[in-house]
Formats: C-alpha cells, structure tokens, sequence
C-alpha cells in the first residue's frame, strides 16, 4: 500500500509502460476502497463510517458524499413541499365535493380532471408549460434555479412551475382517495346520527366526516412526499433542477457508486421518516388511539 501511495500526479512513477501504470492503479484503487476485502467486510467498513457521517467521496467530483447530499437535498425537498401544497389544495377539496355531490354534474367533471391528471406525462405537461408560460408568455423562468434563502422570489418563480407539473398527477391520486374515503364515511351510522339530531350539513361533512377520512390522507400523503424525494427524475431532468433526483440519475450515469449508496440511504431514511410522522398524525387525528395509552 505505501508503494501505491507514493503514485502521485506528476510522479515519475506514472511514465511506466501504459499496462503496468493501469495494473498499479487499479492495485491502488482496490486497496482504497477495500474491495479486497471479502463482501460482508466492505458492508461493515462502509456502515461503520456512514454511522460517522462519512458517506465517501465522488468518484466524479472528488468530493464528499454528504456535501453532495446536503446541497441537493433541500432543493428536492422545497420541491416536494410546494407540489405538496399545490396537490392539498387542489385534490383534497375537490374529492370532498364529489362525493357530497356524488352523481352530479360536478362529480362527473371531478372525476374527468382526475382522470387527466393522472393520464398526461409530467415530462409532456412540464414540456407544453415551457412553451406557453415561457416561451410565449414570458411569465416564469423556463429553467434555472435560484435558493430561497438568497432570493425568495426568485427561487418561487423557478420552482413554481415544476411544483405544479408534480401537483397535478398527486392532485388526481389524493382526491380519488379523498372521495373513496368520504364515500366510505358519509355512510357511517354515526354521521347519519349526526343528521337525524339535526346537525348543520356543513358540521356533518367537516366536522364528523372529513375528519374521519383524512387517516387514509394522511397515509397516502407520507408515501406520496417519500416518492417525490427520490422520484421527480423527469421533471428535474427537463426543467434543469439541481435537486436530488437528478444528483443520483447522473451518478448512476457516471457509475458514481458512493454517491448512489448515499442517495438510496437517505431516501430510506426518508421514507422511514415520513412513515413515523404519519404515525405521530394518526395519534393527533383519532382519540381511540389516544385512549388505548
């Protein structure tokens, strides 16, 4: 290992014959990063320093892995909250109001926009944005990227667009389930109690049903923001996002393997996370569970 080490840029040692350089080399890189050691050793040397935070360093940019991670994360994640934000308010209250006026009009043109939502591509729909906000109208950057802590008004007008290309497909699955678990609820005995006792009818569907059907919600909501931390590929990749999602595309590209072992990681936490937090939310929501302790 000390004689591999002493092979340096600008070293003579690098003017040897090209084969036995690369053969060097590779000695040297198979030593750094242990793969000659058998497998289940790798795994604990690796799990051992990413318990210390030492994710590795980039085979591509030579710089470590957390850094990486911590520059493009939070990106990813404002993202994921503004598609968020755009798809509650979009999807929860119109899946209220077609199943309150369920067989209506306005359920059959819920139900049409729903079924929209989740038939256009997001590439198709960020693509046809471009060219008419953009390119036509001018009214929002068609790409770029700007943090929210240097210029917060900038950062929404680059970030606007792509949050709404993800609302719209999350819109469409959050009100299908938000009507299936109004559906489901609005038969209950209790919320027909409720109106034979003479409750208002807009205390009976918010009060009494919608809160009892935002538990699904919730549960769909945690595993629809885990996705968007390592699942906005598409959009990121077309509207030129420097989040997450694009930071492991190009390392599988580069075969970058620290930096995808890092990125998988942390979406695994993430996930986990976002899971806890739904349980934490299931605990706030129902009182039967809080009376169980």
């Amino acid at each position: 290992m000390q004689k591999l080490q002493k092979i340096l840029p600008g070293d003579p040692a690098l003017a040897l014959a090209g084969e036995e350089r690369d053969a060097v080399s590779l000695a040297f890189i198979r030593e750094k990063y242990y793969l000659n050691d058998p497998i289940y050793l790798q795994y604990i040397n690796w799990a051992g320093s990413a318990l210390k935070g030492d994710l590795g360093i980039s085979l591509r940019t030579n710089e470590p892995v957390t850094q990486l991670i911590g520059e493009k994360l939070p990106v990813t994640i404002q993202l994921a909250i503004m598609a968020m934000i755009i798809a509650f308010l979009v999807g929860v209250p119109a899946g209220v109001l077609s199943a309150v006026k369920k067989g209506t009009v306005i359920d059959y043109l819920a139900n049409i926009v729903t079924l929209s939502g989740l038939s256009i591509p997001n590439f198709w729909l960020g693509i046809m944005l471009i060219l008419l906000v953009s390119v036509n109208l001018g009214w929002l950057p068609a790409s770029g990227y700007e943090s929210i802590f240097k210029d917060p008004v900038r950062s929404l007008q680059t970030m606007i667009m792509p949050a709404f290309v993800l609302g719209t497909s999350l819109a469409a699955t959050l009100m299908r389930h938000t009507r299936s678990a109004m559906l489901g609820v609005l038969k209950a005995d209790y919320v027909r109690t409720a109106r034979s006792k003479g409750v208002s009818k807009h205390s009976v569907i918010i009060k009494h049903a919608f809160r009892n059907a935002l538990l699904p919600i919730v549960t769909l909501s945690a595993v629809l923001f885990g996705q968007l931390l390592a699942g906005a590929v598409l959009t990121e990749q077309i509207l030129t996002i420097p989040g997450f999602s694009k930071l492991i595309v190009d390392a599988v590209f580069t075969r970058d393997y620290a930096v995808v072992q890092g990125v998988v990681l942390c979406t695994a936490i993430g996930f986990l996370g976002m899971n806890l937090i739904a349980d934490i939310a299931y605990f706030l929501l129902n009182p039967r569970m809080r009376s169980m302790l």
